[in-house]
């Protein structure tokens, strides 16, 4: 029994670091993007100024795209931190 519970330990604190890294990568991604639209916006708007109503709808409309991706990433990141499915499988794999 000790075995099954070191070995649930470790999936969790393995679980906790990819998560912590995933969400990492998921932010830093979201700024890049974040950063990305709106510079080529501006470069856009500078290039031709009357396309500006339609270059600012098109930024909305990928920024709120860009948005959703950290928020998806957070759901995963909960479900391994809270419905661990590892865990499941090392019981099911000892048979316990």
């Amino acid at each position: 029994m000790e075995v099954t519970a070191t070995m649930i330990a470790d999936i969790y604190s393995a679980t906790a670091i990819g998560v912590g890294v995933i969400l990492a990568a998921a932010g830093l991604g979201s700024a890049i993007g974040w950063g990305l639209i709106c510079s080529k916006t501006l470069e856009g708007i500078a290039r031709q100024p009357e396309m500006r109503p339609a270059l600012m709808t098109n930024m909305f409309i990928f920024a709120g795209l860009m948005e959703s991706f950290p928020f998806i990433i957070l759901a995963f990141a909960m479900w391994f931190l809270f419905a661990n499915p590892f865990v499941g499988a090392l019981k099911a794999a000892l048979g316990a």
